[in-house]
């Protein structure tokens, strides 16, 4: 089942909004996805080469965490906190450092992304409890993706939920299955990538990221993916300069794009775009089989 949405502001003066846009399309997609729900937010490239860690933790009280990760990378940290997630950010040379020293400093926290201009939050719950939590309405943003679960093939988990994050300001959701994940998975961990859960979906990010890595831009990726990824899916992936959705060969699972003079949208019915701004004059078209689509600034 699950839900897929996904947005592009062309007007950058809709950032206000963006937050209270998102929210509003994960919520309606919740009957496709009640048991849990996430959400990655782009904002714009910060100033000065900060970069942002973005770490999950079971609890919300996460004292001193800045503390402990500064002075094991020898550079100042800050630390913004949302529910249980905690946002780092530090000098973009030292973020290496930093993801390898939480597995000390924190055994029990997860990585959820890292970056110039991404943000991932993602709990199990129904998505409007979940948007609630992370507060989605308040943020500013240029582009994002998000994903409603109805866990078929794994555990409801927080790690088992969608965006999946195996890259910089790299991140997929994903409606479907793959029946080749286990052998992929294989190949992709002697090319040295590494897996936090059993999902196929993370499966799916990890090979767009092993091909962008090999110097093969999202599209290509994506075109190259239509001969390794089998199984049927829908495809929303993010990336800093904005997002791409493909569909496989079949394309059985449900999927509809809208494109005005301000934004691109997406989503897994019509019904998570029918509030957006300016929707009745919006083109409106369902995306073809075995074709990329991309929007970039």
């Amino acid at each position: 089942m699950c839900g897929i949405v996904g947005l592009f502001l062309k007007d950058t003066s809709l950032a206000p909004e963006f937050g209270t846009l998102m929210a509003a399309m994960l919520a309606q997609m919740s009957e496709r996805g009640p048991d849990s729900a996430g959400f990655a937010v782009y904002s714009q490239t910060r100033d000065g080469g900060s970069v942002t860690l973005r770490v999950k933790t079971p609890e919300t009280d996460l004292p001193d965490l800045d503390i402990a990760v500064g002075e094991v990378i020898g550079a100042p940290v800050s630390m913004e906190v949302r529910a249980n997630h905690a946002v780092l950010s530090m000098p973009a040379d030292k973020v290496e450092a930093a993801r390898a020293a939480m597995s000390r400093l924190r055994p029990d926290a997860s990585i959820m992304s890292w970056g110039d201009a991404i943000e991932i939050f993602k709990e199990v719950g129904q998505p409007r409890d979940v948007t609630a939590r992370f507060d989605l309405a308040s943020m500013e943003g240029t582009h994002g993706i998000g994903h409603t679960r109805m866990a078929t093939e794994s555990a409801v988990t927080t790690m088992g939920s969608h965006p999946f994050s195996t890259g910089k300001d790299q991140c997929l959701v994903h409606n479907g299955s793959l029946s080749n994940h286990n052998a992929l998975r294989r190949k992709l961990v002697r090319e040295g990538l590494t897996f936090e859960t059993e999902n196929d979906s993370e499966v799916a990010a990890a090979y767009l990221t092993w091909r962008m890595g090999q110097g093969a831009s999202l599209g290509e990726a994506l075109e190259q993916g239509l001969e390794d990824l089998d199984g049927f899916y829908t495809f929303v992936v993010g990336t800093k300069d904005g997002f791409g959705v493909l569909r496989d060969p079949i394309a059985c699972k449900p999927a509809v794009l809208a494109e005005t003079d301000r934004y691109v949208a997406f989503g897994s019915e019509y019904r998570a775009l029918a509030g957006l701004p300016g929707i009745a004059d919006a083109q409106v078209w369902e995306p073809e089989p075995a074709t990329t689509y991309f929007w970039s600034r």
